[in-house]
C-alpha cells in the first residue's frame, strides 16, 4: 500500500481517525489492534516538560507519542514497535500531522540486548520519561484473537512478558526519570509485583469508567531511585450519570489537556 497523503482517502485496510478533537489525523488498521482512550490517557499522564527526552515502548500507529508531542511543545519523542506495518503507519502520521523534527518511531524489540538497542539509539539510562501500553492478556490464561497483529499487540508472548517491558522501561529512564503504564486493573497486583523491583513513589491511579462502577483500567507510574511509598490516587471518572463524558475527561480526550495524578476527577 502506497503512502497516503492527508488530503487522500485511505486504502479500504486501513481507517484515518481524529484525535485531540480531530487535530491529529491517524492512520490504523481497519482491523486488528486500534488504539483508543487508553494511548490519549496514558499520553495526557506523562509529566513531560519542554526540552525532554521521551521513549515509548510498543508505540504502534503513534497514537500516545503524538498525543504527547502535540501536548508538549519542543518535547523529543522516540518510540520502538515490533510490527513493521505499524511502524510503517507511524511514520506516515507523525509526516501528516507534521511531526517529522521530533518524533520518531523505529523497527525494534524490547528484548533485544542493551548493546544493540544503544547502537540503534535507544541509550539506556538516557531518557527523562519512559511510557507503555504493555500486552494485556496472557496467552496460557485466554486464547488469543484471531488477528494476528492484534494477538500480538494484546497478548504476553514468549520472551516478552510483563518483567521484559518493566525491566526495558526502567533501564531506559534515567535517574531520577519516571517511567508510566496503562493496564488492566485486574492485572494490577502482576505490574506492581514487578516495579515494586525497578523503582519506587509508585502512584496508582484507576480509571473508573461510571460512578459505582469498578475500575477496567489503572494507570501506575514510578520513578527511578525513588524510595517514596506507594500512593494509590482517587483516579478519573470516564463517564457521567448521562453516558457522556466528565468535562474532565472531555478536556484530556478532546482538548489534550494533562492528567495530573495527584488531583481527582
Amino acid at each position: 500500500m502506497s503512502a497516503t497523503r492527508a488530503d487522500e482517502k485511505p486504502a479500504n485496510d486501513v481507517t484515518d481517525d481524529g484525535f485531540l478533537g480531530g487535530r491529529l489525523k491517524i492512520l490504523q488498521p481497519a482491523k486488528g489492534y486500534r488504539a483508543g482512550l487508553d494511548a490519549v490517557l496514558l499520553a495526557a499522564s506523562v509529566p513531560a516538560r519542554e526540552g525532554e527526552r521521551v521513549l515509548e515502548a510498543g508505540a504502534g500507529v503513534g497514537v500516545a507519542s503524538l498525543c504527547l508531542a502535540s501536548r508538549v511543545s519542543g518535547l523529543e519523542v522516540a518510540g520502538l514497535e515490533l510490527q513493521p506495518e505499524l511502524v510503517r503507519l507511524a511514520g506516515e502520521n507523525i509526516t501528516r500531522n507534521g511531526f517529522a523534527d521530533r518524533v520518531s518511531i523505529a523497527e525494534g524489540d524490547i528484548g533485544l540486548p542493551v548493546r544493540d538497542l544503544a547502537a540503534a539509539g535507544f541509550a539506556p539510562n538516557s531518557w527523562h520519561h519512559v511510557f507503555a501500553n504493555p500486552p494485556f492478556h496472557d496467552p496460557a490464561a485466554s486464547p488469543a484473537p484471531p488477528d494476528a497483529s492484534k494477538a500480538q499487540s494484546h497478548h504476553l508472548t514468549l520472551g516478552s512478558d510483563l518483567d521484559d517491558w518493566v525491566r526495558f522501561c526502567c533501564v531506559m529512564a534515567r535517574p531520577k526519570g519516571t517511567v508510566t503504564f496503562v493496564h488492566r486493573a485486574d492485572a494490577l497486583a502482576a505490574l506492581l509485583g514487578v516495579m515494586s523491583g525497578h523503582l519506587g513513589g509508585i502512584e496508582v491511579f484507576p480509571l473508573w469508567p461510571a460512578a459505582g462502577k469498578p475500575a477496567s483500567r489503572v494507570i501506575v507510574r514510578g520513578q527511578r531511585d525513588s524510595r517514596a511509598p506507594l500512593t494509590l490516587r482517587p483516579g478519573l471518572l470516564l463517564h457521567g450519570a448521562d453516558g457522556r463524558f466528565t468535562p474532565h475527561a472531555e478536556g484530556l480526550l478532546r482538548e489534550g489537556a494533562p492528567l495530573r495524578l495527584d488531583q481527582p476527577g
